[in-house]
């Protein structure tokens, strides 16, 4: 990924780790699969409360780094944060299929916010830069496009938007049960070390490649 010097400059410290994995066969669901979300829940639950997760150093970095790029945090949270959220809120993870669920536990249990595209809708590698003013976005789930601010981090490969960094990904390159081949971000910012931000890459690649891949 191509990193533009301005957002280096901005955050340093900042790193991602990336890399395709496949071939997969993604399913709507796997009952080991239901496994691992269990044991991690469990996990989860011995670990934070939601009292405390504010303020947890590592959610901490990524908050903080909301507010410069102009997000509330109260609001909108980073993506890892938002998952734990759900399961100390005693509420239900998103069940998507088996890819999207694998890298999502991987994301809770790093801490980590991981951004995933369908290789195969992407055109070329991925670059970092900071949003235009008036450029448009649609993510996964959104009814419409929304119009980013200048100051918003954004991944794009050579046609098109394709994340606002580091919450939401597109919803033209999302992970579906005809993607055959995965392409993993795991998203650091300042703060986070660049070995937490490659462990929770290399879990969730192992995550894909054990219970997307068809093969157990």
């Amino acid at each position: 990924m191509e990193i533009h010097k301005e957002i280096l400059a901005a955050f340093p410290g900042l790193s991602v780790a990336e890399g395709d994995v496949g071939p997969l066969s993604i399913q709507e669901k796997s009952p080991a699969l239901n496994g691992l979300s269990d044991e991690t829940i469990r996990l989860v639950r011995e670990r934070y409360t939601l009292e405390r997760i504010k303020d947890e150093p590592l959610f901490r970095a990524y908050r903080d780094f909301f507010w410069k790029v102009g997000i509330d945090p109260t609001k909108t949270r980073p993506a890892s944060e938002a998952l734990v959220r759900r399961i100390l809120a005693g509420k239900m993870l998103p069940a998507i299929n088996t890819a999207v669920d694998a890298y999502n536990l991987a994301s809770v249990r790093t801490g980590i916010p991981i951004a995933a595209f369908d290789a195969d809708t992407l055109g070329g590698d991925l670059a970092m830069r900071f949003a235009g003013e008036g450029e448009e976005f649609l993510g996964i789930g959104m009814a419409a496009p929304v119009t980013l601010h200048k100051n918003q981090v954004i991944l794009t490969d050579e046609d098109a938007i394709v994340a606002v960094y580091p919450y939401r990904d597109s919803d033209a390159t999302k992970i579906t049960l005809a993607t055959t081949t995965v392409h993993i971000v795991a998203c650091g910012v300042p703060g986070i070390e660049r070995e937490k931000v490659s462990s929770a890459y290399e879990l969730a690649v192992a995550y894909l490649r054990e219970y997307a891949s068809g093969i157990r």
